[in-house]
């Protein structure tokens, strides 16, 4: 629905990874006066991989270790306007290591001036409601921030509205196993795990069988003494099951029944052994320890709600909005069409519908997903093209396109099948072809290559 542009609003956008770097461009498209808070000293969010661990063993920020290559080819990754291109110097391989994402989120920040909108170094205390006066459009926030790793005061400032675009890679997910808390043995989760030396000659067990598992696993193999994979179903892919038959040191076992204090690790199936390490590769969950929202919104068994969409809480928007919440799903161009939908809110060419039309459209979705006997947990995994195509209705983002779509499809088959292999080996041709004569690859390439 169409509606009378709003004047210009002072928008905080909490992050400066893809999700709040988009955000900030379609901010500043509209016209709005966009202030970026990022607790790093440059952009990249997750992208801005950093070796060192604090004091605690623990991760610095990022979750990325230092061999990570990206799961899906370059072009689907990429912004609409911008295309994810290669660049003579710098990796050209179709899946290129982490570093070069980094570099592509560089130009793209050039490339639209937002460096300077953005406030580096700069940790974020604080969100809370100025004056609750009703629904989202009335509200205003205070946001207090200070300089990180700094004496300096916290500085509050109001805003006509906060964009949250921190991500969900940062707070490490746990399970819950019996004598977890009494396993005197090292413990970590995947967030921590940079290189793979110092585990050589050691029994490592790793939990989980999904993307960084399976890389991890991998990695060490050449390294530990032992790796085994602890999955939570026997039904693995064709392409584990073939690593797992190359290597005598790679081994599959059920989900973890017990740990024990002098190291045991026991499985489902009674089988046992005694472990150096366990690495959880156990996936993470949503946190947003400075949001304060009068309990509008909650984070329950990682289901952030309730959000319209999986991006606005009815109560509070459009004056409060997340944008990189949904999982499983071709992630830059569906954080364009979020943080378009959200500029074009603020501005007054869109407007919701009414808070209790959002409501149900929450309370439905919760109905089918448990109908369906999808976990609460799994509430925000989108893995559906139709659904990205409707949502960009609501701001006439266009849809997918079909090369798009058939490239992320050729690549999760070939990655199922040749699990070793597919970033470099892959039989796709007519496909790629397609791809490089869009729009998304033709309009702007002379001028992104001049970057």
């Amino acid at each position: 629905m169409v509606s009378v542009r709003n004047p210009p609003k002072i928008v905080c956008v909490i992050g400066a990874g893809p999700s709040g770097l988009v955000a900030a461009r379609e901010l500043k498209k509209e016209g709005h006066k966009v202030v970026v808070l990022e607790q790093n000293h440059d952009v990249g969010g997750q992208w801005l991989y950093d070796p060192r661990l604090d004091q605690d063993g623990k991760a610095i920020h990022s979750s990325i270790y230092e061999s990570l290559r990206l799961t899906s080819p370059r072009e689907i990754m990429g912004f609409t306007d911008f295309p994810f291109l290669m660049k003579k110097g710098r990796d050209t391989r179709r899946f290129p290591g982490h570093k070069e994402l980094l570099l592509y989120l560089k130009d793209f920040c050039e490339w639209f001036g937002l460096r300077e909108m953005i406030r580096f170094n700069t940790r974020v205390e604080y969100v809370g409601i100025q004056d609750y006066g009703g629904l989202g459009k009335d509200l205003r926030w205070i946001v207090k921030s200070k300089l990180k790793d700094s004496d300096h005061k916290v500085v509050a400032q109001v805003f006509d509205a906060v964009v949250v675009a921190t991500g969900h890679y940062s707070h490490p997910r746990l399970p819950s196993i019996k004598g977890m808390d009494a396993w005197k043995r090292k413990q970590m989760h995947s967030h921590v795990y940079r290189v793979p030396e110092p585990f050589r000659d050691q029994v490592v067990v790793v939990v989980g069988n999904s993307l960084s598992g399976q890389d991890i696993s991998m990695e060490l193999v050449n390294v530990a003494k032992e790796i085994h994979i602890s999955a939570k179903s026997p039904a693995v892919s064709e392409g584990l099951s073939k690593v797992i038959s190359k290597y005598d040191n790679l081994h599959l076992h059920p989900i973890i029944e017990c740990l024990h204090e002098d190291g045991r690790v026991v499985f489902a199936d009674g089988s046992w052994l005694t472990a150096d390490t366990i690495i959880y590769c156990t996936g993470y969950s949503y946190s947003f320890p400075f949001l304060d929202t009068k309990g509008a919104v909650a984070v329950d068994d990682d289901r952030v709600g309730p959000l319209y969409e999986h991006t606005f809480p009815p109560n509070l928007a459009p004056s409060l909005s997340f944008i990189g919440i949904p999982r499983k799903i071709i992630g830059f161009p569906f954080f364009e069409s979020q943080a378009k939908w959200i500029a074009q809110l603020l501005s007054g060419k869109r407007t919701l519908p009414s808070r209790d039309e959002m409501m149900k459209s929450i309370h439905d979705l919760y109905q089918s997903r448990e109908a369906a006997g999808i976990p609460k947990h799994n509430t925000h995994d989108v893995a559906d093209f139709e659904y990205c195509d409707k949502y960009g209705d609501h701001v006439g983002f266009p849809h997918l396109e079909e090369w798009r779509k058939d490239l992320c499809i050729s690549a999760l088959i070939n990655s199922d099948v040749n699990l070793e292999t597919y970033r470099d080996h892959y039989d796709d041709e007519q496909l790629l072809q397609v791809a490089h004569q869009s729009p998304h690859f033709t309009q702007l390439e002379a001028e992104a290559v001049s970057l």
